[in-house]
This record gives C-alpha cells, structure tokens and sequence, in this order.
C-alpha cells in the first residue's frame, strides 16, 4: 500500500511534496495509516487533533495517544480542545455539526498563519460511498452522487482511492496502534447505521462492489463536468454580465425544456433552492424577488437580475468644498474651472456659487424630484428612471449629489438645470465620475 499511496501521490498530488501539510489526525485507524504512509514517503506533515471532550476520559486518552503518535514519527504535534455542546446549543445544531464546523473553523485558522499549505483527511472510498447514500436518502443532484472530491480548495484527501479493508489490512501488516471511537459503534446516527447496517449487505451482493461503486461514481463525475461545460455555454449566451450584476431575458429562459433543471444549473452556484418560486418569479410583476444567503433574483419588466446581496451599513456622505476627489461610496473628481468644454453623463459643470457646502451624497428615496436640465419643470426620479429604463437593482445603486434638500445631479444620468452654468457665472465647478 506504501508503494501505491506513494505513486498516487507522485502522479496525482504532487503538489504537496515539499511543502509543510497539517494531517487531521483523531487518533482512529485511517488517520493513523495516514500519518505512517505519509511520513513513511516523505511528505512534511504536523498532525492536528481536535478534542471535542464529548466521552469524558476517553477524549482526553485520544488526545495523549496523537501526542505519542507524533514523538514516534518524529513530527509536531498541535491539539486543541472544543467545548462541542455548548457551540451546539448556542448556534442550535446537532453535535455531529458543531464538531464539523469548528474543526474546519480551526484548520482554516491555522492555514491563516501562513505556516501550512493543505489540510489532509484520511477519508477514504469507504466514506465515499457512505456519503453517496447519505445523499441519495436525502434526494440530491448529480453533486451530491459524486461524492468527496478528492481536493476542496486547501483540504486534500489522499487516501480517497483506499478501502477501508486496505487500511485495516495495512495497519496491521505493520502492527500499528490506534483509538477506537466507541461512538462509532452506535447505530442511532444515520452514517454509522449506514456503514454498520447497509454498507456490509451491498458488499454481498457482488465481491467488487465497491471497486464497481468508485467506477460508476467517476462515470458519473464525467457526466457532471460535461453538464458544467454545457452550462456555461448556456449561461454565456443568456447572461448578460455588467460588474457583478447580470440580466437574464425572460422569454429566452423560458424557452429552455425542462426549465426547471436549466434553472438549477444557471442558478444553483449562487445559493438558491427554492426552485417553484425562481420559476414563479418568470411571471411575475416587477420588484418581485428570490433572496438567497448571498445573491438576490429580481423581476423587471423583461429580464431577471441577478445580483449579490450588499449591505451598505452608511448611506450619506458629506463633501466639503476643499476636497478634490472622493473613492467612497463612488469615485468623483471636482475641479475649479473657466469654461465648459466636454459634457456628457459622467461630466457636469456647475455655478458653484449656486451651491451650499458641505454638498450630500445619498441613495435616491421614492417622492425625490429633480429639474432635468435640457427639459421643462420638475420630474419625479421614479418616473424620469421608468422612461430611461433604469433596471430596479441600478436605481437601487443610484447615488444623488445634493445641495442641502435639493438635488443637483443624478449621478452619471443627468444634472439639475437649477445649477446650471449661465452667461453670469463667475466660478465653474467640473465634477467627474471616475469609472
């Protein structure tokens, strides 16, 4: 198996020769044939153990068992002790979860200090394919029957090609010790039932059931990264991108069949599951909108917007009269000038004598009016920006230049003829926005 894991690692990881790793090490059989195999092919690892202090003197005895492991290979050890139920129930998850995130939280933490390149697990193709059944109990996509992925941004699993028959196999051929987690003898948690109960039986059913497994399950990773690919294409064509913002055609979306399953490949990456409203969301009226986590869906007119979700904690800002340029929350530049010479929407000239300092810059707000210049009286901001087809997320994003209550330019649209440069102004005022 050395010779194996070795050349795995050679053709396929070789990244992480010659670079410091942290090894999740709990002390149980897999992590510890990860640790032997890996010091064993010269990789540079520390190992890191977690104590969750959930079985009393038991915790504790694993944890002094990796300190040992770490003095009998010769590598750092670092341990950590988490107090798991009291994260459960302040964050109201199971324990299995709390445990999960703040092992991670502190791999994460640790990766921070710069001092280690990866993370390795020892999950190998045993949890694969508990984690395949999990997930089809559950229901799920063609994600979720693909299983662990071998890498996951800086957390690597080497052993994911091994057996745990392998592994066993291997830790005693070279009389290795290890901690047995009485835990994982309780059926009352869904993984354990599965690998105690259901695994054991589908192994009967044919001698390489698991080998079959692994070759269907990169089957069906081929099928998922052809998909992705097709994916893109689509989303390509039906995208239309500005910044981090895109729109999307309604009545091109809606001619995909089926249009449920296109809408969770162009959308699923952002967040959303609430599919029925998503497709709901077609039909309806504009301002209407799916939130996810971190992106929003909004219907307009025409098209839907796809955009993330900001929060803006400061919605007003002052600008004296000495300042020349602003970066926040918009790059503007004011200049002191004699003539007018190029205007146009991110250009205006101003009789500065006109204006009250400190100038305000603000969101626009239903019931603000303006005097458009190159037009007679006033005009409503909703509806000067329902007959310039401003889309609801850019009206959201439109900023005001104001002096004291009264708007002097729609920033990057048009300017107020309040303000305007006339035959008596003495003093020109040229503000810019930086794109």
């Amino acid at each position: 198996m050395l010779k194996r894991f070795t050349e795995h690692i050679n053709s396929n990881l070789p990244l992480l020769r010659e670079r410091p790793l942290l090894l999740a090490c709990s002390g149980g059989v897999d992590s510890v044939v990860l640790a032997q195999l890996c010091t064993s092919s010269g990789l540079k690892v520390t190992l890191a153990h977690c104590n969750f202090q959930l079985r009393g003197d038991e915790s504790d005895a694993d944890e002094t068992f990796v300190q040992e492991l770490g003095e009998k290979l010769g590598v750092k050890v670092i341990t950590n002790q988490f107090d798991t139920e009291k994260y459960a129930e302040v964050h109201r998850g199971s324990i299995q979860m709390a445990a999960r995130e703040m092992r991670y939280q502190w791999f994460k933490e640790l990766l921070g200090t710069g001092k280690f390149h990866f993370v390795l697990t020892a999950h190998h193709a045993d949890d694969d394919l508990e984690t395949f059944l999990i997930n089809l109990s559950r229901g799920t996509g063609i994600e979720g029957l693909t299983g662990i992925p071998i890498r996951n941004e800086k957390v690597i699993r080497p052993l994911l090609n091994f057996s745990r028959q392998e592994i066993l196999d291997y830790a005693k051929e070279n009389t290795l010790e290890w901690r047995e987690d009485s835990s994982n003898a309780e059926s009352k948690y869904l993984r354990n039932k599965i690998r105690l109960d259901i695994v054991p039986q589908l192994k009967t059913l044919h001698p390489s059931f698991l080998e079959n497994f692994k070759r269907t399950q990169s089957h069906l990773e081929q099928t998922k990264s052809l998909v992705h690919n097709y994916m893109e294409d689509i989303r390509t064509k039906l995208f239309m991108r500005h910044g981090d913002t895109a729109k999307i055609e309604v009545a091109e979306l809606a001619r995909l069949v089926p249009l449920q399953s296109y809408l969770y490949g162009l959308l699923h990456e952002y967040g959303f599951t609430e599919w029925n409203d998503v497709k709901d969301l077609l039909n309806a009226m504009s301002g209407k909108e799916v939130r996810s986590k971190t992106h929003r869906l909004v219907k307009d007119r025409t098209h839907l917007i796809l955009s993330p979700i900001e929060t803006t904690l400061e919605q007003v800002f002052w600008i004296s009269e000495e300042v020349t340029e602003t970066e926040n929350p918009i790059s503007l530049r004011f200049e002191n000038v004699k003539t007018i010479e190029n205007t146009g929407r991110n250009t205006i000239y101003l009789d500065k004598e006109k204006l009250n300092f400190p100038l305000l810059l603000r969101n626009w707000e239903k019931g603000d009016y303006f005097y458009p210049y190159g037009m007679d009286g006033k005009k409503k901001l909703s509806k000067f920006f329902k007959d310039e087809k401003v889309d609801v997320i850019s009206k959201e994003k439109q900023w005001l230049l104001c002096s004291n209550d009264t708007i002097a330019w729609v920033v990057g649209r048009r300017a107020d003829k309040r303000f305007k440069v006339e035959d008596s102004t003495k003093d020109i005022l040229k503000i810019t926005l930086v794109t």
